[in-house]
Formats: structure tokens, C-alpha cells, sequence
């Protein structure tokens, strides 16, 4: 006769850890298929819109922007995005991002240094909420990199295609910002188009194949903008926004001299 195999008892406090464990990875993968379920809505949106300062020509991934007061009411469809803004001081950061993001709130920066705003849209019937990180752009702010690079989605650098030492510094913004982040979208955005078109054609011939040329070098894209009139600002997050969802959105390349240039 063979013995009757013995039932195996677990002991009470093993039993209870088995449990929280359990319930804990529960919770974890209920918020992971909230998340899922909000990137399959904005990857099936396929609706246009015009967006207020854009040309009649162009066509953008069906977002808008959602009324402050309705962010504070409900944040469980939110999706919160970070986006790192790098460059020299003195080149048109500040002025770009609040261009952008117009009225919406300015979180209290963490640091000094560091400038912190939040951009909310609304696509495909899910939130997304980007705040971007700007770095002020003098020696000291060097140290905020890291925290403002770390969990990016993506990396804007910035400079004034009015001054070429600020084009000569984008390499290394660059690529302080790789140390930190291998897997965010890389932008190589140039600020001032509208003083930009004022220069000699030949010496804008010379910057724009330059800023192609490093373009190229960081395997980002290119834009030339302008805060003041509102050049490429908005293209660029319609840009990203695609790209991280992959919206049925293309980017029409531009590289004639004396017009804002999108090169990719």
C-alpha cells in the first residue's frame, strides 16, 4: 500500500504575506491597464481639427486643450508626460514655452534654476498632461540635468539662430542630456526665425546647414520657430504627440531658405 500523500500546511504569517503580495500586484496591474487602455484610445483617434494659430493648409492629431478647472475636478483619465527643454540663456526658452503653454498653471519650481510648466490636452477622448522642464541655461543650472532629463519622453534643445554660440553649444547640451536619457525623442528647435530672416541670405544659408548638419549628428529632428509669431511652436508638440502614439500625423519637410525649416 502507498501512503496517502500529506496535505501541506502553510503557516499563518507566510499565508498573510501570500496574500499581500497578491493583492498589491492586483492594484499595480489595474493602474498598468488604465494606462494601456488610454494609449489604445489616442493610437485609434484618427479625428482632425484645426488648431487656433495654425495654417488652414496644415493638419494635426485631433487634440485640444482641456479648461484648468475641469484638470483639477478629474485627474483619473490623466496621462502625465514629461518633456526636458535645454539650451543657453538668453535664446527665447521661456518665451517658447509660455507661447505654448498660454494660460495654463506654472507648477512651483523645485529648485532654482529650474522652470516648471504644464500643458493639458485632450485626444481621442483620453488626457494627456505634459509638463516640461525647463533648464535656465547658465553654469550652475548644469546640476539640474539629471533631474530634468530622468523619465523623459522627450528632449527639446534650443538655440538663437541669431547667435551662432548658441549653435556651437547644442552638441553638448546633447549630449549631457544622453547621459541621462538613451530612449527620449530628441528636438533641435531654433528660436527667433523672425529676427533670423533679417541676416544676409548667405549667412542664413551658412546657420541652416549647420544646425542640419548637428541635427543630423543628434538624430533629431529640426525646426526653426518663432514665440513671437507663433512659428512652428504648437507644430512641435503636435510633433511629439504623434511620435509617442504614432498618430496618423506627418511632419511635411521644409528647407528653403528664408522659411521656418523642418528637416528629419
Amino acid at each position: 500500500m502507498t501512503a496517502k500523500p500529506r496535505r501541506q500546511m502553510f503557516p499563518l504569517s507566510l499565508r498573510r504575506r501570500v496574500v499581500r503580495r497578491v493583492s498589491l500586484l492586483r492594484r499595480r496591474l489595474r493602474s498598468l491597464w488604465r494606462l494601456v487602455l488610454a494609449c489604445t484610445m489616442l493610437r485609434k483617434s484618427t479625428r482632425y481639427r484645426q488648431l487656433p494659430g495654425t495654417s488652414s493648409s496644415s493638419t494635426s492629431p485631433a487634440a485640444c486643450d482641456v479648461d484648468s478647472d475641469q484638470h483639477c475636478r478629474d485627474s483619473s483619465d490623466l496621462v502625465a508626460l514629461k518633456i526636458s527643454l535645454l539650451g543657453d540663456c538668453q535664446i527665447g526658452k521661456t518665451s517658447f514655452l509660455t507661447k505654448y503653454v498660454g494660460k495654463e498653471r506654472e507648477e512651483e519650481p523645485e529648485r532654482r534654476g529650474l522652470n516648471q510648466m504644464v500643458k493639458t490636452l485632450s485626444i481621442g477622448g483620453a488626457r494627456i498632461a505634459y509638463s516640461v522642464w525647463e533648464v535656465s541655461g547658465d553654469e550652475a543650472s548644469h546640476n539640474h540635468i539629471p533631474a530634468a532629463c530622468k523619465d523623459s519622453v522627450a528632449i527639446l534643445i534650443m538655440f538663437d539662430l541669431t547667435s551662432r554660440c548658441t549653435l556651437n553649444s547644442v552638441i553638448r547640451w546633447y549630449q549631457d542630456a544622453r547621459k541621462w536619457n538613451q530612449t527620449a525623442i530628441p528636438v533641435l528647435i531654433g528660436t527667433k526665425f523672425d529676427d533670423f530672416v533679417k541676416l544676409p541670405v548667405d549667412l542664413q544659408w551658412t546657420i541652416a546647414n549647420q544646425a542640419r548638419a548637428y541635427a543630423k549628428a543628434m538624430e533629431a529632428t529640426l525646426f526653426f520657430s518663432s514665440a513671437t509669431y507663433n512659428i512652428n511652436v504648437t507644430k512641435i508638440f503636435k510633433f511629439i504627440t504623434a511620435k509617442l502614439f504614432n498618430l496618423p500625423w506627418s511632419l511635411e519637410r521644409n528647407l528653403t531658405i528664408g522659411e521656418p525649416i523642418i528637416d528629419f
